[in-house]
């Protein structure tokens, strides 16, 4: 395979810098991190600069935090100078590990995220009998330093830049040599190609019809039984021998008939159903806008916009009946007020 030769000037870049600040700060312009950087940016990026080309950036302070989605996550948010690194490598790296990823993975791609994913599932689940739904325990927490960079090796040259690689994959540690940090750009990335592997050792199996995956979540299909539970006795001995990872003992084999829960969808051959997760963050989410609504935090124009939002939760599923039904039991505040 071809490798790519990046050199640590075009990461350096002024321009490139420039772009990757635009990028980290979009969304986060109130945060006084990213307003100081911003205030005397030119001085800042020429730091930045000089970093990267001494051998001294990442910066690796990183903040943390626990998020419910739903179920408690530990968030590792990076420092605003990081973030600017970390996109400005990923404006060079990315349509490299684009290139190297097949048409099965879904996560962190153009054109591709989740409700094309769940499509796939429901596309399969009508053409192929049974299937193996897994995931992998902690994954991002157990993802191997040096198994990763090999791979990453495998795909960039120059020694600059992959020494750069490896001080930002070494900047965070939930075990000697483990783990990314959940919430950094090249977290995501990293990750996702690192199971690229297991994709095509699925995707070439003689006896596997077809395969979906979401980052960790794997779902593949077969035509029997039988076939199923060997192919994932294969799959586990893979992930453990090439990845060094394990795999949740919550693993699904079942008949496509019955449907699956994927990527926080209830999917059957048919339909697409809400899941208690999805009904749930729906009406989180109708309750926190129309809550500043009523205390004037916003206005009336920004709360219409914000249901859009809401209801971008329930994109794609049979849910116009529950919806109903809901906003019977739970009247919104500002219909009834205008009423």
């Amino acid at each position: 395979m071809k490798r790519q030769f990046v050199a640590i000037t075009d990461i350096a870049d002024y321009d490139n810098l420039l772009t990757a600040t635009w990028k980290a700060a979009k969304g986060k312009y109130h945060r006084p991190d990213v307003q100081h950087f911003i205030a005397d940016l030119d001085n800042h990026l020429q730091q930045l600069s000089n970093a990267i080309l001494q051998g001294h950036a990442p910066i690796g302070h990183y903040l943390q935090f626990y998020i419910h989605d739903p179920k408690l996550r530990l968030i590792t948010a990076v420092c605003f100078e990081d973030r600017v690194l970390h996109h400005a490598v990923m404006n060079v790296a990315e349509a490299v590990i684009e290139r190297a990823l097949i048409p099965t993975t879904y996560a962190c791609r153009q054109n591709k995220g989740v409700h094309k994913a769940v499509q796939q599932v429901q596309n399969n689940l009508r053409r192929f009998s049974w299937f193996v739904k897994v995931d992998i325990r902690h994954y991002f927490s157990t993802i191997d330093h040096n198994r990763l960079f090999q791979l990453l090796s495998r795909r960039f040259k120059g020694e600059d830049f992959l020494n750069l690689l490896w001080r930002i994959i070494d900047s965070y540690h939930t075990k000697p040599n483990k783990g990314l940090p959940i919430g950094s750009l090249t977290s995501q990335h990293f990750a996702n190609y690192y199971l690229d592997g297991a994709d095509r050792f699925l995707t070439q199996h003689p006896q596997v019809c077809a395969v979906v995956r979401y980052m960790d979540d794997i779902i593949w299909w077969c035509n029997d039984k039988a076939t199923a539970i060997q192919v994932l006795k294969q799959i586990t001995d893979y992930l453990e021998a090439q990845r060094r990872l394990q795999l949740k003992s919550s693993v699904q084999i079942n008949r496509s008939v019955n449907g699956v829960t994927y990527c926080g969808y209830r999917i059957l051959p048919a339909t697409f159903k809400l899941t208690i997760r999805k009904k749930r963050r729906y009406k989180q989410l109708r309750q926190r806008w129309e809550y500043l609504w009523q205390r004037s935090k916003i206005n009336s124009l920004k709360l219409q916009q914000a249901y859009d939002a809401v209801h971008a939760v329930t994109l794609h599923t049979d849910s116009l009946a529950w919806r109903k039904r809901n906003l019977q039991l739970h009247p919104s505040c500002y219909t009834t007020s205008v009423g």
